[in-house]
């Protein structure tokens, strides 16, 4: 299982390099195309099963975002 995870992350890292060479229209695309996989998504599968591999990635993923402005006025 630690292979996989590493396996992964070096996925998500390539992914991370050849996000910098796109522009950044292509990016603001991609988010509303994303966020409609995902309704689709959720109308197909009431509650989704996470491996522990997909909770490292989120958890670590969810670090490297930026704070609601909420958390910030604290």
């Amino acid at each position: 299982m630690a292979l996989r995870l590493l396996y992964l992350i070096v996925l998500r890292m390539f992914g991370w390099i050849s996000l910098l060479a796109r522009s950044e229209t292509s990016k603001d695309v991609e988010i509303p195309v994303l966020r409609h996989q995902l309704s689709v998504l959720r109308r197909q599968v009431p509650t989704p099963r996470l491996s522990w591999t997909d909770k490292a990635i989120l958890s670590a993923l969810a670090r490297l975002l930026p704070r609601s402005a909420d958390d910030t006025c604290s």
